[in-house]
């Protein structure tokens, strides 16, 4: 039964892609409407660098404000899920003295690494690439370009942050579809709500012990790329530090839900940094909800002494979910790091603390937030549930917390 189901949505993924392709190359050839470059964060070393981007008819979605209505979010929602894309489009990627052709997938995505012809100079740590669009041109309307940022950690780094998004940094309520999709769809990046003290505790992070470190910080998420835009306002607004947001394309077929593809995804993503950056150590950060602890347990397994922690939110209030993850954190211990399991960014804050990995004056500032955000002063709206209450329990540390 399984294999028939797999095998069907196999089917309807590929039957669905393609009447979307015939569909959207005849409307693109047919409608005036200007064209979109959609330039991602990306990210790099000296001497490569990882882009991706879209290419899609204008979405019309209006930048949100603190009075947008529900209907308003949901009609950009609908906007973001019912982008036009231009399938196959060629674009050229420009960046530093090197320029190379990329062609995008049926759904107007286009990646792919760049090896360049000198390696990038400099401190910058943010670097400027230019995408321009090559074919198909309309005589009616201009060629589009943009410029996006690649990320190249500099040498005052001192160690990297691999961080979930969902019920990691945002409150999204993954393991309840309903409350999720109500979420995503009526809500703007204004209204979105961030776990308690998450910001001071990545600002704490990217600074390190040194206090200005820069340390990189990468956002793997399953979310889908129609909403990059609301993560990027939403980080910014929330004062989280930016960093390469790797995001999924939703494809069309039941295999799109499917764990695999979320285990999939986010392996990959995870591997491909820290092959790039070889000789740099990393902080792991997720959550219990869904299968992080897997994915972060199998990163340990591959990379060995090259995971410093790897900090699990504790969002499930299943006894016998935390059973297993305290599992999971026995096999990271005996692999060479150190699982910690945490109710809040504080109790996870401490912990870096200890280690040197973070000033331990940075814990008061985390604390201060975390209050805020719970909505227990007057600085900050409370989240309309009361937010995640804190039951006071301490961090569960599987070993020596000297790692």
């Amino acid at each position: 039964m399984a294999h028939w189901t797999a095998r069907a949505g196999s089917l309807l993924g590929k039957a669905g892609r393609e009447l979307r392709r015939v569909g959207r190359s005849i409307g693109s050839a047919l409608d005036t409407d200007p064209y979109e470059l959609l330039a991602y964060y990306g990210y790099g070393n000296a001497q490569r660098a990882y882009v991706h981007g879209r290419v899609l008819e204008v979405r019309k979605v209006s930048a949100s404000t603190d009075s947008d209505s529900s209907f308003r979010n949901l009609l950009n929602t609908y906007r973001r899920a019912e982008a036009d894309p231009l399938p196959f489009a060629r674009v050229t990627i420009e960046y530093e003295e090197t320029c190379i052709a990329m062609t995008a997938d049926d759904e107007g995505f286009f990646s792919g690494w760049i090896d360049l012809v000198e390696p990038v100079s400099g401190d910058g740590e943010w670097n400027e690439y230019k995408v321009s669009l090559v074919e198909p041109v309309h005589p009616e309307v201009k060629t589009p370009t943009v410029n996006g940022e690649i990320l190249v950690p500099p040498a005052s780094a001192r160690f990297g942050v691999i961080s979930d998004i969902d019920d990691t940094v945002i409150q999204s309520r993954v393991s309840n579809f309903l409350q999720a999709a109500r979420t995503v769809m009526l809500g703007n990046a204004r209204t979105r709500l961030p776990f308690p003290g998450v910001a001071a505790f990545y600002r704490a992070l990217r600074d390190g012990a040194g206090g200005d470190e820069k340390n990189p910080i990468y956002y793997v998420s399953s979310s889908p790329w129609n909403i990059f835009d609301v993560i990027a306002e939403f980080t910014d607004i929330q004062k989280i530090p930016r960093g390469p947001l790797l995001l999924r394309d939703w494809d069309l077929g039941w295999r799109m839900l499917a764990a695999s593809r979320h285990l999939e995804h986010k392996t990959t993503a995870i591997r491909n940094i820290m092959q790039l950056h070889p000789g740099m150590p990393f902080i792991l950060i997720g959550d219990s909800s869904q299968h992080d602890p897997e994915i972060y347990r199998q990163i340990v397994g591959e990379f060995p002494n090259r995971v410093r922690a790897i900090y699990i939110r504790d969002v499930s209030a299943s006894i016998a979910r935390s059973a297993s993850v305290k599992k999971l954190a026995e096999e990271v211990l005996a692999a060479g790091s150190v699982l910690v399991l945490a109710e809040n960014s504080l109790a996870a804050a401490k912990h870096a603390a200890e280690n040197g990995w973070i000033k331990s004056e940075a814990l008061p500032e985390i604390g201060e937030e975390k209050r805020a955000d719970e909505g227990r002063d007057s600085t900050k709206v409370p989240a309309p549930d009361g937010g995640e209450p804190s039951t006071g329990k301490p961090p569960v540390v599987i070993g020596d917390s000297k790692v």
